[in-house]
């Protein structure tokens, strides 16, 4: 169970690391700023600081996942499976808000809070603490 829990944290961190890049990076581009149903370029570049500055806790959330995979698998276990849980509870909580948001916001939601969610029950079960 932890090696599935791993990859699930791990796959959550390069999910959130991607979605960093479209809010921090590419915003603007109207390909991105689509995705996210900005409804023109000119919106796009009033939002650009707020989707700059979410982007970051986005990046944030990845750091806390991926660092915590790398030292569970370092064998560093207590501080590992800490940043693991931590990111990905706070990945998975983000998800719930953003269901809570809208009907519109479901998908994403969905996308972005399957792997933390997965990450949580496997990594539960494999402590032994479902």
């Amino acid at each position: 169970m932890t090696v599935v829990t791993m990859i699930f944290a791990a796959v959550a961190g390069l999910l959130h690391v991607y979605i960093f890049t479209m809010e921090s990076i590419t915003w603007t581009r109207p390909a991105t700023w689509q995705r996210f149903s900005v409804a023109s370029q000119a919106d796009a570049e009033t939002t650009k600081g707020l989707a700059y500055n979410q982007g970051f806790y986005n990046l944030f959330l990845a750091i806390g996942a991926l660092l915590g995979v790398v030292l569970v698998i370092a064998g560093q276990p207590q501080v590992g499976w800490t940043l693991v849980f931590t990111a990905c509870g706070s990945m998975l909580a983000a998800a719930l808000v953003l269901a809570l948001s809208g009907k519109q916001y479901l998908r994403a939601a969905t996308l972005q809070g399957t792997t933390p969610l997965l990450a949580v029950v496997f990594g539960l079960l494999a402590l032994g603490m479902a």
